[in-house]
């Protein structure tokens, strides 16, 4: 008996010595490094969520990517909705600080991106909350690099960098 007891507290031991180790490290890991998320909506179709309402695709959101706001044309970014600080959004990256881009539907047809801002924008125009509603944003909203589909098993894929020609910026404020 007092065998059992001696072997179910060193059980316990290892347990909790085991919890406190672990779960801190999972917590700096999902804050720091990456997480999953699921992606709801239709505002970027076709890249995601192509099947509708009928699937959600779960992305893999790259935390590390962007801890000093480098992001490229292209790129597929969650970050903090502008609107709602409680949710966040994805959308691709399509023009930088400096850049002129040509609007649809934003009340000035052209806007030239301030320092410390992104233009993003959903694929499915007119289908998407995006800087066409709320102007450009601040890196500092920035959240995370969609870097690949994880779910569903059919469709698991890098997501790549590409900016759809038709809204590529008319200048870039590149030096």
């Amino acid at each position: 008996m007092a065998q059992a007891q001696s072997w179910a507290r060193r059980c316990f031991k290892a347990f909790c010595k085991g919890f406190f180790v672990a779960v801190p490290v999972a917590v700096t890991f999902l804050d720091r490094v990456a997480c999953v998320a699921r992606v709801e909506g239709s505002s970027m179709q076709p890249s995601l969520n192509p099947g509708g309402s009928q699937s959600s695709d779960v992305v893999l959101l790259n935390h590390w990517k962007v801890r000093n706001f480098e992001v490229q044309r292209g790129d597929i970014v969650s970050l903090v909705s502008p609107k709602n600080p409680e949710q966040k959004i994805i959308k691709r990256v399509i023009a930088l600080e400096g850049d002129i881009v040509r609007t649809i539907g934003h009340k000035n047809r052209l806007v030239k991106v301030p320092r410390g801002h992104m233009w993003v924008e959903g694929d499915h125009h007119g289908h998407s909350f995006d800087s066409n509603s709320f102007g450009p944003v601040s890196l500092g909203l920035l959240h995370a690099h969609a870097t690949h589909i994880l779910w569903p098993p059919e469709r698991w894929q890098r997501l790549e960098s590409v900016l759809p020609p038709e809204r590529c910026p008319l200048q870039t404020g590149e030096k």
